[in-house]
């Protein structure tokens, strides 16, 4: 245990670390450079948290000396507050800033039981990325996986079975049935940047769908932002009104979801925020940060509403508060999630990482919404459902949706969480009755 004259003092440490590099995170991600001396783990990031945690009148409870860094910051009541030690801290920060999947073939699916037939292939391909194993083998869209190294994937256990041979085989053999044929595909498992924004057309209507907000992804020079301006960009003549999905994304970083907010806001105020920092005198002191809208965007002419429901949260709240209020796109669905607060990171001298709640959120308007959510300017009492936002498409617009969709006949379409786990696999499980093929 330190003794108290090995205790840095706040400002001797602010001379050795103040050289940090910033990137944000629903906060700020910050480097330090050589220095001596060195504070130990712990003062160090009792240092950092006395500088930087947003609620102060809990840092009075804080030891100032110990041994284990993270008991400091469980004493800590925020639930966001977290410290990675240095043998998860690349795999943390690889989480929270890029789509970055290791061992994957680039694909997701939907697991779709019919009861009435056990016997039926219930596992159905819901997108396939383009720069990926599945992708560069051409597994068609809605195909059906028959079989997966050999081993067919039916019945109620084809989800589990599935999962284990992608789990535990670096290469995949797979059978998929699509337009009344059989194709047979080998592929090889790698890390895939996974797309976060996707398109489908449900009954004429164009979703677009943001699973999260992240800087590297399909796009590794620009990630989330970069993948919406490029098709924001394509569709620039696109004159029908479209459904921007904000369903289930949890949110990401705030160099990403302003920037893509402001494709859809012509000029004006679109995020006030506060941040806990120090001073270059090593002080802790609070700072206003605004983010104004720059005009000529792609997305400022168009015909949108955005669809968010509880599960719709931190950047994804950031982004709609700026486009609901400045872009004046309504909000259709359900109270969002109500995470008006964000984090910072930093790479601590150890070589862990520390994310900790710094950051206050307002809309434009000056509304706070933490702990409360957004509201929809137009609720849906059955829940926030694609159904509900083409009916609210039809109510502001005068839209008449086609009777055509981009799928085959006999599937339907569903609404599809964002992936997890396995060679894309989604824990999604739903019934489901008329398959094009069966044993």
């Amino acid at each position: 245990m330190a003794s108290e004259k090995s205790v840095i003092p706040h400002s001797t440490l602010h001379i050795v670390f103040l050289s940090f590099f910033l990137l944000a995170a629903c906060g700020d991600f910050m480097e330090p450079v050589e220095s001596t001396p060195k504070p130990t783990a712990y003062e160090f990031n009792y240092w950092l948290l006395n500088q930087t945690y947003l609620y102060e009148d809990e840092l009075k409870n804080l030891p100032p000396e110990g041994d284990s860094v993270p008991l400091l910051y469980n004493s800590l009541s925020d639930k966001y507050t977290r410290y990675y030690p240095p043998s998860k801290s690349e795999a943390a920060e690889n989480q929270m800033n890029t789509s970055i999947v290791e061992g994957d073939l680039g694909m997701e699916y939907l697991v779709l039981y019919d009861e009435n037939n056990p016997n039926s292939y219930p596992i159905l391909v819901s997108r396939v990325y383009d720069d990926s194993p599945a992708g560069r083998a051409r597994i068609p869209r809605y195909g059906r996986l028959i079989s997966a190294n050999g081993i067919d994937l039916v019945g109620l256990n084809a989800k589990a079975v599935y999962d284990s041979i992608v789990g535990h085989s670096a290469e995949i053999s797979l059978v998929v049935f699509d337009n009344d044929s059989l194709y047979h595909y080998d592929l090889v498992k790698e890390t895939v940047f996974a797309p976060t924004v996707f398109l489908d057309t449900i009954s004429g209507v164009i979703f677009i769908t943001i699973t999260e907000f992240r800087a590297s992804t399909a796009d590794r020079k620009d990630g989330t932002a970069g993948e919406l301006r490029t098709y924001l960009d394509s569709t620039t003549g696109v004159s029908d009104p479209r459904v921007i999905d904000l369903r289930n994304n949890p949110g990401g970083l705030i160099g990403q979801c302003l920037p893509a907010a402001d494709l859809f806001v012509k000029e004006g105020l679109m995020s006030r925020r506060n941040s806990v920092t120090f001073a270059p005198d090593g002080s802790r002191i609070t700072q206003r940060n605004d983010y104004n809208a720059k005009p000529g965007d792609p997305g400022e002419n168009g015909k949108f509403l955005m669809l968010a429901n509880r599960a719709s949260a931190s950047c994804a709240e950031v982004f709609i508060a700026a486009v609901q209020e400045q872009g004046k796109v309504p909000l259709v669905g359900t109270p969002t999630f109500g995470k008006g607060i964000g984090q910072s990171q930093w790479k601590t001298p150890e070589g862990g990482l520390a994310v900790i709640t710094s950051l206050e959120f307002w809309t434009p308007k000056g509304n706070s919404y933490n702990k409360k959510g957004i509201n929809p300017d137009i609720p849906c009492e059955d829940g926030a459902s694609r159904d509900c936002a083409i009916a609210a498409l039809k109510s502001l617009y005068g839209w008449e949706p086609s009777a055509k969709t981009e799928a085959k006949a006999s599937i339907k379409f569903y609404d599809i969480v964002p992936r997890t786990g396995l060679g894309g696999a989604v824990d999604t499980v739903m019934n489901f009755v008329d398959y094009p093929y069966s044993p």
